[in-house]
């Protein structure tokens, strides 16, 4: 039996695209990858390491190899699953507009909370910054600078902030997150321009743009010598097995004032005397930022009670 190791570049319905160093098979999988799912909703994410079994008709995923990283978010509202987005890459850059559709920051705010979270580098590219007529660009960057995220400045259409972008892709395995119209697809083809990916007039109704791209795909970019995976406009994203006591330190611009709280488990958000709240007033903590917590925040589960049990001397 002949078995090959590859890297699924695409998923559709329920055959996924695999690339063997450079050739791509589609490949159906296994039963058994839907055996043991317990709380996950897809056994495979773009980006996974699988064993393909080529006799078959499509050739046959047995196996998805451990993965190094992955972001999961809630599947939906009525699915309480954790659907897996994308694993094993090397950073994640949150792509933004200023204008058509504007940057949503409760969104973008728990898109870093998760990377942060689960160990993904992540950062910022603010694009359209040729429409920022009212100066919001330097303003949201400061915002996201005193966060701890490194904020690039982009116009795709002007060619402005291309090359650092490029620079920050090369040789690496990189996502690109955002809504759809943000210019994720733009920014690529002007890094390579033989690229065409698909782009589209933004949906005035909705200013949320029409979804150009239906699926993750994953695909290799020669002028930086890198992997991109584009994803699709996810509008929703609800961050997945995290606790309300784990919060707080995804928001790395806390860190520095949560010791003045009164309680030291205070979660910022109802206690007295809470520094970070203080903070918040000051100005010295961006209010929007704050806001997404508490919004994020309402949305998880408790942390798991002290049961009372004691570890033996030595234990691990």
């Amino acid at each position: 039996m002949q078995v090959r190791t590859g890297r699924v570049i695409r998923g559709d319905a329920k055959v996924y695209h695999v690339d063997f160093d450079g050739e791509v098979q589609i490949c159906s999988p296994r039963g058994k990858l839907f055996e043991d799912l317990q709380h996950e909703k897809n056994p495979i994410a773009v980006g996974d390491q699988v064993r393909v079994t080529l006799e078959g008709d499509p050739p046959g995923i047995e196996e998805v190899l451990p993965r190094k990283n992955y972001l999961p978010r809630v599947a939906s509202s009525h699915d309480p699953r954790a659907q897996v987005l994308f694993a094993n890459v090397d950073q994640l850059f949150v792509v933004g507009s200023l204008m058509a559709p504007s940057l949503s920051t409760n969104r973008t705010d728990r898109i870093l909370a998760a990377c942060s979270y689960h160990e993904i580098p992540a950062r910022l590219i603010l694009n359209k910054i040729d429409l920022d007529r009212m100066g919001d660009a330097e303003e949201l960057a400061a915002t996201y600078r005193t966060a701890g995220v490194e904020v690039l400045l982009t116009s795709a259409t002007e060619g402005k902030g291309v090359d650092e972008v490029a620079a920050r892709l090369a040789g690496k395995v990189s996502v690109l997150y955002g809504a759809s119209g943000a210019g994720k697809s733009t920014l690529l083809n002007s890094i390579q321009p033989d690229l065409d990916l698909k782009t589209a007039r933004i949906s005035k109704y909705w200013d949320a743009g029409k979804h150009t791209t239906s699926f993750s795909q994953m695909f290799y970019l020669d002028a930086v010598e890198g992997w991109i995976i584009d994803t699709p406009g996810i509008r929703v994203f609800r961050l997945y097995d995290i606790n309300k006591a784990e919060l707080r330190d995804l928001f790395s611009e806390f860190a520095g004032f949560q010791e003045g709280c009164r309680f030291p488990d205070c979660s910022h958000d109802h206690e007295p005397e809470c520094a970070v709240f203080d903070a918040v007033e000051r100005g010295e903590i961006a209010m929007t930022r704050y806001e997404s917590y508490t919004q994020i925040l309402d949305e998880l589960a408790p942390p798991p009670e002290d049961d009372g049990t004691v570890e033996p001397p030595g234990g691990d």
